[in-house]
């Protein structure tokens, strides 16, 4: 049985496995790519004001909270330990 999109992007790069159909996964792939969400944001978690540091912050395994709550040596320690350069947010706290 053909979905929808096999008869749109069949035996294309879309198809990412080379068999002849769009699975699920490629499917989310097509639609990451040519849709967007209400937000306008076609992934991840941000916030109006500082969204990048959020999202570069959560992607690093860090919580934003707890690092507010961190006196200034911890909290630089902690993100370089994440693999981030502590410079980069010493604004943001």
């Amino acid at each position: 049985m053909a979905g929808p999109f096999d008869r749109l992007f069949g035996n294309t790069p879309f198809d990412l496995n080379r068999d002849g159909k769009i699975d699920a996964c490629e499917t989310a792939f097509i639609n990451d790519t040519f849709y967007e969400d209400t937000h306008g944001i076609s992934s991840g978690s941000y916030d109006d004001e500082d969204g990048d540091v959020i999202d570069e912050l959560e992607m690093a395994g860090l919580d934003r909270d707890d690092l507010e709550f961190m006196d200034e040596d911890e909290r630089r320690s902690a993100i370089e330990d994440a693999g981030l350069d502590p410079d980069d947010f010493d604004d943001e706290f």
